[in-house]
């Protein structure tokens, strides 16, 4: 009969040998080997022999030296860790302090646009402050027992609990819970009102996202594009079909040394019949250097034969619509019909203008002909990625989108053709606002002109690398259309144009997407959600708090599905953002001072550094328009290339954001006292993007 045991008596004989392979604390392996089998326990009457005994003493050292070379790794990653968080620590104190804040940097503005910003900052500063003190008080409530929650606040209870003769009389006991009653009873219900507000706008904007997206996805479906009208331009023979239309070409620029020989040259270049084309540089530079650069630039190209002129004006005012307006008063230019616009650090490809002018063939109603950017530098640093990823789905899906169903859209300033005739109805180029490009675009509309936006046609041009030139760009960009609406809104109301596009105009074009959606955005995630949290009975959903931003954010980066990593990172920045958007937007709507602040966007001459160096590579070749490169000139200019990347850099100190990030901290730090996972890491994460921008320890720094 075979020999009886109990199971447990098996398991605990058995185990799994293993070989421990060590060349040093830091690299180590593990090896298993064939365990026991069934038969090396049932020999002897059950008892194991003498090998397995050696072998289970063996096996239990082996387990003692994994379990120790286990924990030394783990105290090496903690030593990592901390070091890690010194270093961090180390270069966050010598960045503030060597940086300039942007109370700084606003010294040279206006005295009533730095009053503006304190105000601005001031009312942020009262803020945290205010909820630092309401958080000591939490936690002081929270350690003598007062823990509620938001289902537990009912007025009964606390009435009860306050005027019940057995309750706490203590003095703290009093004041606490005649500050919940105050939240019950008057600051939850005017709170819940601003958040449910809020919430509605933000699901009215999300769906307007989401028809956007629809519209694209339909556009792609069914492939539709626009095309020029039979017997216009065969782009595909490229004998231009004999359609050449005069064309005026303008470059504007200001102090833009960094860039103005790549826009010239690719500008130059340009497929079109050399007697219908005309270069204008209008350079508004107050840098003698660098008037004198562009100048001689300007006649190197007319000893190669390029029909270019260069224009300076005495007295700059209007920037950029001041310098386009004087220029297009000239006398000569009533013998062209159309005008292409670049910005000084565009890039158009030589068919530029084959695949563009042929659309006004034939289709006297339009004005406008858009083409696409596209970025040189997007892959630069953080920074300059999600830019891509918020100007591919302003490209791809807004434009695109607008220009087919609506034949409207918002004129980008650069990279378009304008048909002479529409800018002259429509009043040509205005100084009123700061987003001329808009302007000009609204009026035009108005006057029944029609847009078309060519998703295939690119032209190259920069990102900002710093956050310093991207917060001024996206100032102007979101305080301008504020003041155009003003101006506009009784021009809307009294325009012949049909009832559905004036309903576009007013509460698409203007207010869901230039006002409601910098509004919602930073007063519902960097106001209303940290104050729910010290006001725990208004209350933000998980599904706003999470699922609505991400499934949106989702859809943005459609269009760059590369950018796909970045998508938690794209969507805590757009929050950071919202900050400086809703001020740009405040300053725009109330005509307040720093509404009418215009700093020309710093290039980094990225582009003009990879054409110098492939210049010098290449053995140069005499082509029409194209100038001999001399070696020693483009020796010299890559030694101040390199002189300019040694120049020392500082970064800047931005006050609003670093205070919102320590207003988020503390109500995250509030949050685990009520046990909100979702607000907590939302506010968290939230927090800490706003301290690394606040601390400029996002893109490049400001040489």
């Amino acid at each position: 009969m075979a020999p009886s045991f109990d199971w447990w008596e098996k398991e605990t004989h058995k185990g799994t040998p293993v070989v421990v392979k060590l060349q040093n604390p830091n690299n180590w392996s593990i090896d298993e080997l064939e365990g026991p089998t069934d038969d090396d326990f049932l020999q002897n009457g059950g008892v194991p022999m003498a090998a397995d005994n050696k072998r289970r003493n063996k096996n239990a050292k082996q387990l003692t030296w994994v379990l120790l070379l286990k924990a030394h790794k783990a105290a090496g990653c903690l030593t990592s860790i901390a070091s890690a968080i010194f270093g961090l620590t180390a270069a966050v104190r010598r960045r503030i302090a060597s940086g300039r804040t942007d109370n700084d940097a606003a010294a040279g503005g206006g005295a009533h646009g730095r009053t503006v910003k304190s105000r601005f900052y001031s009312c942020i500063k009262a803020f945290l402050w205010l909820s630092v003190l309401l958080l000591g008080f939490e936690v002081a409530a929270y350690y003598k027992g007062w823990h509620f929650g938001a289902p537990d606040l009912h007025l009964q209870y606390l009435y009860t609990l306050t005027n019940s003769p057995l309750s706490v009389k203590d003095v703290f006991g009093s004041l606490y819970s005649r500050w919940v009653l105050i939240r019950v009873e008057y600051l939850a219900p005017p709170l819940q009102f601003l958040a449910n507000a809020c919430i509605l706008l933000f699901l009215i904007q999300s769906v307007d996202r989401l028809v956007l997206c629809l519209g694209c996805f339909w556009v792609k479906f069914k492939k539709i594009k626009p095309v020029p009208k039979q017997g216009a331009v065969d782009l595909e023979s490229g004998d231009g079909g004999g359609f050449f239309p005069m064309v005026l070409v303008q470059i504007p620029m200001c102090n833009e040394k960094e860039v103005y020989q790549q826009s010239i040259a690719s500008v130059c270049n340009l497929e079109w019949p050399k007697g219908k084309l005309l270069i204008q540089v209008l350079d508004d530079s107050d840098d003698p250097t660098t008037q004198l650069l562009i100048k001689e630039e300007v006649h190197k190209w007319q000893r190669e034969d390029a029909n270019i002129v260069y224009r300076h004006r005495v007295i700059r005012e209007g920037y950029k619509a001041g310098n386009l307006k004087s220029a297009m008063n000239c006398s000569y230019v009533r013998d062209y019909e159309f005008v292409a616009i670049f910005d000084a650090d565009f890039q158009p490809n030589p068919d530029f203008l084959k695949r563009t002018v042929p659309h006004f063939k034939d289709n006297e109603e339009l004005g406008l002909v858009q083409a696409r950017w596209s970025f040189v530098n997007k892959d630069e640093n953080l920074l300059t990625r999600l830019q891509h990823i918020n100007l591919a789905f302003h490209f791809e899906v807004e434009q695109q989108v607008n220009g087919i169903f609506l034949d409207f859209f918002g004129f980008n300033g650069t990279a378009g053709v304008w048909r002479i005739k529409a800018l002259e109805d429509s009043g040509g180029w205005l100084e009123r606002t700061t987003v001329e490009d808009m302007d000009i675009a609204v009026r035009a509309h108005l006057n029944g002109w029609k847009f078309v936006f060519l998703n295939d046609v690119e032209c190259q041009c920069e990102l900002p690398e710093s956050y310093e030139a991207y917060r001024k760009q996206q100032h102007r960009w979101h305080s301008g259309p504020m003041q155009l609406f003003r101006l506009c809104l009784p021009d809307i109301i009294r325009s012949k144009i049909s009832i559905w596009k004036k309903t576009n105009m007013i509460f698409l074009f203007f207010l869901l997407r230039k006002l409601i959606l910098p509004f919602y955005s930073f007063t519902l995630f960097c106001i209303i959600l940290p104050m729910t949290m010290f006001i725990p009975e208004a209350t933000l959903p998980s599904w706003v708090v999470c699922y609505i931003p991400a499934t949106m954010s989702f859809l943005n980066i459609l269009p760059a599905p590369k950018s796909f990593p970045f998508i938690v990172p794209y969507l805590l920045f757009e929050n950071t953002m919202s900050v400086t958007k809703f001020n740009a937007m405040i300053s725009g709507l109330f005509q307040l001072g720093s509404a009418y602040e215009w700093v020309v966007t710093k290039k980094s001459g990225r582009s003009s550094e990879g054409d110098l160096i492939s210049l010098v590579e290449k053995e140069p070749t005499h082509q029409r328009g194209v100038s001999v490169p001399d070696l020693e000139e483009m020796q010299e200019e890559i030694r101040q290339q390199e002189q300019k990347a040694r120049k020392k850099k500082h970064n800047r100190i931005y006050t609003k954001e670093l205070a919102l990030a320590f207003l988020l901290l503390t109500a995250a730090a509030r949050s685990l006292l009520s046990a909100q996972g979702i607000h907590f890491y939302f506010l968290l994460f939230q927090g800490v993007s706003f301290l690394l921008v606040g601390l400029d320890l996002i893109g490049e720094q400001v040489a």
